[in-house]
């Protein structure tokens, strides 16, 4: 009697993760890793600027799951299984050790992403995973077989019309941007939740603050006038408009209702989150009196970079070599304005670096969490980013990717 086989269809980290685990779980089993390219492991590699944000430092299951936009609930099932310890520790015993930074993103301590592709790679080999590139797997049909085992046997048909046979498939080929590319999966009754973009930066065309490109501060907050969007943290000025974690998280958490507005929108900015508008007049008032013969642009006092400082003393039509004693009321003003609720008009978004994720995918409510399989065809898994989950950026994602690779992987 010939070995069964699972087929895991692409090779990003949730397919690999599966693969390799499932051939260790299950030594009767062969298994097949197809990916359509001729690259794998592509986002890792990319991932964290070529370090790889493995995961985050969280012990806690319900903290983690606030920092997914969609699919928190499914995730929050998942963790149970396989967690960001439970991750830290295989690839310790694989030799990588990973390290937490200050923000608790967590990278190999080598700082180079080819660690974890080395590491999976020698895994795929040590249990002998066949790895097939170019296989671009475009269809799949389900025979159900007539015996008492009930399970169900599946044909695959790739793009240059060759035909596989397995008796599981897990489909971890990441996410489509448009639901027209959903429609081999469609095809076996699961319900596609509408793709739009999530992670992505703000165009600000012709606003004058992208000359200050490059400048970033530490701790921005950002709202969405007439929503309840908002999000804060470090923020970079680029040469398009507006990036970093704040612009990030904000992106993720709106991906629909900005993908509605069709990404034309006000944001307003406080540059100095520990003030509102009242507490800020009262703190210039402190600092016309206490720094009143100095002038100005050359005073600083709320540690801002001083390019910005200088574009917000602009924008309010100060002069910088006026005193802080002859600070006019109507100026003043403008310059609380201008630091605590300032207004930008966003046209437009930019896909940000590696980090893109798509929002949408496989509905879960279609998906048993604790297994990974389609509770419609039986035998048939889901694992990654095809699934309807997304989380900010932080090793969120990643997370999300093994372990659901690794549920998977079980075979239940």
């Amino acid at each position: 009697m010939s070995a069964k086989q699972l087929i895991v269809i692409g090779g990003g980290a949730a397919g690999f993760f599966c693969a390799v685990n499932a051939a260790r779980l299950n030594p009767g089993w062969k298994v097949i890793l197809m990916e359509k390219s001729s690259k794998v492991l592509s986002k890792v590699k990319v991932s964290g600027g070529g370090r790889c944000n493995v995961t985050h430092q969280c012990d806690s299951i319900s903290e983690m799951v606030k920092k997914y936009p969609r699919g928190g609930n499914f995730v929050k099932k998942a963790f149970h299984h396989f967690f960001t310890m439970d991750t830290i520790a295989w690839f310790k015993e694989r030799g990588v050790e990973l390290k937490a930074e200050a923000d608790n993103r967590m990278f190999p301590v080598t700082d180079s992403s080819q660690t974890i592709i080395d590491c999976l790679i020698a895994e795929l080999n040590r249990y002998e995973v066949e790895l097939w590139m170019n296989t671009d797997v475009k269809e799949i049909e389900v025979n159900k077989d007539t015996d008492e085992r009930k399970s169900n046997r599946f044909r695959l048909r790739s793009a240059d019309g060759k035909i596989f046979e397995a008796d599981a498939v897990c489909i971890a080929c990441g996410g489509f941007p448009k639901i027209s590319m959903f429609a081999w999966l469609q095809q076996l009754g699961h319900t596609i939740e509408e793709p739009v973009p999530s992670l992505f930066t703000f165009n600000m065309p012709g606003n004058p603050i992208v000359e200050l490109m490059g400048v970033s501060v530490p701790d921005a907050q950002l709202r969405i006038t007439g929503s309840k969007l908002s999000s804060s943290g470090p923020l970079l000025i680029t040469h398009w408009g507006m990036s970093g974690p704040a612009v990030l998280k904000l992106s993720a958490w709106g991906a629909r209702e900005l993908a509605e507005k069709d990404y034309k929108f006000t944001v307003m900015l406080n540059w100095l989150p520990q003030f509102n508008e009242n507490s800020f007049r009262e703190e210039l008032q402190y600092h016309r009196f206490e720094l009143a013969a100095q002038k100005i642009g050359q005073k600083n006092p709320f540690q801002l970079p001083q390019r910005l400082w200088e574009y917000l003393l602009q924008q309010s039509d100060i002069k910088p070599d006026l005193r802080w004693a002859d600070l006019p009321a109507k100026e003043q003003n403008k310059l609380i304005k201008n630091c605590c609720a300032q207004e930008h008009a966003v046209s437009g978004k930019t896909t940000f670096k590696e980090e893109f994720v798509t929002a949408g995918g496989i509905r879960l409510s279609e998906i048993d969490a604790s297994t990974m399989q389609s509770k419609l065809v039986p035998g048939l898994y889901f694992a990654g980013e095809i699934l309807d989950v997304d989380g900010i950026t932080g090793g969120f994602n990643f997370q999300h990717a093994w372990t659901s690779g690794f549920i998977a992987a079980q075979l239940k």
